[in-house]
């Protein structure tokens, strides 16, 4: 399955301080590496078939600019496409505690279909770990993209 990734002028520091980690480490797994500024790359037209889109994390300013229809980066130009289209778009908010602002712009979102998907953790697998919690967010992340893993057990898994 092709993978286009994008990272955010504000994603770069947020990468390096709490992955220790560049936007070249990321770049293997994907298929495909769109700067943000270009904003005629395939991936901001709507005849440009995809899948499914994810933002992760979600800034609130990215959050506001697709709840408000603002497009003035790729990221927030292909997310408006997803949502034009209505091609599923899945956000990750990681922001605590959210403002009146940005429930209404969750809320607003949530109204077209778009998945929230808030970066918290589920107690019910008995996280051990960080990495625990991780693999579950990244596993409800890949369910609601439509694809399989073997990242968490969901609950009671394999009961009738």
């Amino acid at each position: 399955m092709p993978v286009a990734l994008v990272v955010s002028k504000g994603a770069v520091p947020v990468l390096l301080e709490e992955c220790g980690v560049g936007v070249e480490a990321l770049a293997p797994l994907a298929s495909v590496v769109y700067d943000d500024g270009d904003l005629a790359s395939p991936i901001a037209s709507g005849s440009r078939r995809t899948r499914a889109m994810a933002i992760v994390p979600c800034s609130t300013n990215t959050l506001a600019k697709v709840a408000l229809g603002l497009s003035d980066t790729l990221l927030t130009r292909a997310a408006q496409v997803h949502l034009k289209e209505h091609r599923p778009l899945v956000l990750v908010p990681r922001e605590t505690p959210l403002s009146v602002v940005a429930l209404r712009h969750l809320t607003t979102l949530a109204e077209q279909g778009v998945v929230i998907l808030p970066a918290s953790g589920a107690y019910y697998t008995h996280p051990q770990s960080v990495d625990d919690i991780t693999r579950f967010l990244a596993g409800r992340l890949l369910d609601h993209l439509a694809v399989p893993h073997r990242l968490y057990r969901g609950w009671r898994e394999g009961e009738a």
